[in-house]
């Protein structure tokens, strides 16, 4: 599985973003996905989760702010971010799962929240 996150940007507070991940190799192995992101000198946090089934989790911080969202397998994984705040600000990365519990990762995308 090979995935492509892109659309970070700087953005003013309250702003939005759209961030996408495309997904190639073998999609039908995906379990789930999510977004994580890590801010300068902060740990890797887990931002949203969708399963293949198509539940969803959101951490605290971004419930009824943030969007994650694919249409299907063979689709972009999306995540829109509304009301963004000066903390949104990190590096955000796309992460797959499959059934055999292996890790994928895409690169970082840069998501800077600032006036």
């Amino acid at each position: 599985v090979q995935l492509q996150a892109c659309g970070g940007g700087l953005v003013q507070p309250g702003g939005s973003l759209r961030l996408s991940c495309a997904v190639s190799g073998s999609i039908s192995s995906i379990n789930f996905m999510d977004w994580y992101r890590q801010a300068p000198g902060k740990q890797r946090e887990l931002v949203a989760t969708i399963t293949s089934g198509g539940s969803i989790n959101y951490a605290d911080s971004v419930k009824g702010r943030f969007t994650i969202s694919r249409d299907n397998a063979r689709t972009p994984l999306y995540l829109q971010m509304n009301s963004l705040k000066p903390e949104d600000t990190a590096v955000y990365y796309c992460h797959a799962m499959s059934y055999t519990n292996f890790n994928f990762w895409g690169q970082g995308t840069l998501v800077t929240v600032s006036s």
